[in-house]
């Protein structure tokens, strides 16, 4: 054996070196003394405030005894709480346990502790915030997601397309004030042959809103189908009604039953506005009053009766258009209302009126209440509302003014047809092109109507947007640059009919196009009608 003399200064070098390993191998991580301690701080825990107002890392025998939180994080073995404070606001603690060397922290520790907060602090605010935004931008959308789907379920409720009645021309508008709203109308056709007209209003806007309109509409078609007098109509509903109603809301409603072969009409209201009936240029109203539905078990609901004759024109409507106030608080009120039917000249012309009206009135102020227009227009003649539709496809512009030009036929002097059937070619081509962006499986509705003072030809598409209007085209501008052609087509066909009307009503973007019957039209200015 061959022994090896060790100096004393080789055998402390060694002896430091083995302290170093056994101070690694005692300090080394491992899976059963590294854990992540979680500790639930309730919001009234006065920890709170006290680390709100710490300077820094604070011991845990510093810590309030009162606060359930610290017992918590005794138990869990925390030795050391670090507040993360940015602002002045506390958003976030980090709990500590024993050191791994399981020694005490050190000044040092909370001085690096204290650095890593003022970091830290900031950085997980604005985590927070972003997963805050995060959170609100997936609630928006499903919240948004659910009332759209709301306002297809509410759209399955209103007629998806009015009845043509021999003679008749019905028209009607809705727009709710929120996404889904508590207004509605029908048109029911009878066993007997008569056609039932309904208007309804229930208080209240929004889901609960359109939940009950969703009820009392169903109610109405069932009962329709065993009782034919609107007075009992109303009786029934009302007692069907009343279990299922919310407390604290009521629903206004008017039934009218009409013959369309004599005109004879029979009604009764449930607290629902009157409606207005024109003849020969005189405005009056249809009187008939009772009690709301869903409110009093028992209610009665008189009926009356009238003859609805040629020329005749009414207009149901809700109370969004009457209360609707401007900017100085004033009220539409029934007297503009009033005014309207007595200017219009077709239950179209007055919708289109009353919706335009009622935008100028209420410019700058926020739509308080759902609209519904409905009107009924008996005319003089028979069969003189044609509808059809034709697909998204270059081309059919040709096609739609072959159509109007036929249907239209003696209608007008030829040298004024030749001018509308343009316009018309000009229109489709618009909703082809620009509102169903060639599309083929969207359609393009046109609707052709024709009375003794007026002809108009309505195209819709799915643009949901009114066009544009530029300025007066000028060649020259335009072959300088300063012009773009956007908006010439649609000045074009303002020139050539005798009135313009645009609107979107729900989906749908409608351009009316109309023509006095007459050589020398009283001419009137093209109204827009903004959504």
């Amino acid at each position: 054996m061959i022994e090896q003399s060790v100096s004393p200064r080789q055998r402390r070098a060694a002896e430091r070196r083995e302290a170093r390993a056994a101070r690694h191998q005692r300090i080394e991580p491992t899976a059963s003394r590294t854990e992540r301690i979680e500790v639930e701080i309730d919001e009234g825990d006065p920890l709170l405030v006290y680390l709100r107002a710490a300077p820094g890392p604070v011991e845990i025998g510093a810590l309030p005894d009162y606060s359930p939180a610290v017992g918590r994080m005794r138990e869990q073995g925390v030795r050391i709480v670090v507040p993360l404070v940015t602002s002045s606001e506390l958003v976030g603690v980090l709990a500590l346990g024993e050191r791994l060397s399981e020694r005490p922290y050190s000044r040092n520790d909370h001085r690096l502790l204290d650095s890593l907060a003022r970091y830290a602090a900031p950085a997980l605010r604005l985590g927070q915030l972003m997963r805050a935004q995060e959170q609100q931008a997936r609630e928006r959308e499903r919240i948004e997601q659910e009332l759209h789907i709301a306002q297809l379920i509410q759209q399955q409720f209103l007629p998806a397309a009015l009845p043509e009645l021999g003679g008749w021309h019905v028209a009607a508008f809705y727009r709710p004030a929120r996404t889904v709203g508590g207004d509605f109308y029908d048109l029911i056709e009878l066993a007997d042959g008569r056609v039932m007209v309904v208007a309804g209003d229930v208080t209240d806007k929004g889901v609960p809103a359109a939940l009950v309109m969703a009820s009392t509409h169903a109610l109405l078609r069932s009962t329709a189908g065993v009782e034919t007098a609107p007075g009992s109509v109303l009786r029934r509903v009302n007692e069907l009604l009343i279990p299922q109603i919310p407390a604290g809301m009521f629903v206004t409603c008017l039934v009218l039953v009409i013959d369309t072969e004599t005109g004879r009409t029979q009604y009764a209201n449930a607290g629902h506005n009157l409606p207005y009936l024109r003849r020969d240029g005189a405005v009056v109203q249809l009187e008939a009053r009772g009690m709301p539905l869903g409110l009093l078990p028992g209610s009665t609901y008189d009926e009356h009766e009238t003859v609805i004759e040629l020329g005749d024109l009414v207009l149901l409507y809700s109370d969004g258009i009457t209360e609707q106030h401007d900017t100085e608080g004033a009220m539409f009120g029934f007297e503009r209302t009033a005014a309207l039917v007595s200017e219009a000249r077709s239950g179209d012309d007055l919708v289109d009126r009353a919706v335009d009206a009622l935008a100028r009135f209420a410019v700058g102020v926020e739509q308080e209440d759902d609209i519904t227009l409905v009107t009924l227009h008996r005319g003089r003649s028979r069969g003189d509302v044609v509808a059809f539709e034709l697909p998204s496809e270059t081309g059919n512009e040709r096609e739609a003014m072959q159509r109007v030009r036929e249907l239209l036929d003696g209608a007008l002097p030829p040298e004024r047809l030749d001018t509308l059937c343009t316009a018309v070619s000009e229109t489709v081509m618009n909703a082809i092109e620009h509102g169903n962006r060639g599309e083929p499986s969207l359609a393009v509705r046109i609707v052709v109507r024709r009375t003794v003072e007026e002809v108009s030809v309505e195209v819709a598409d799915f643009g949901r947007g009114l066009q544009q209007r530029t300025e007066l085209p000028d060649l020259e501008r335009k072959l300088a640059g300063l012009q773009t052609p956007r908006g010439w087509g649609l000045f074009l066909i303002e020139q050539l009919v005798d009135r313009v009307v645009e609107r979107v009503d729900g989906e749908r973007h409608i351009v009316r196009l109309v023509m006095r019957v007459d050589e020398h039209p009283d001419i009137t200015p093209t109204e827009r009608t903004t959504p």
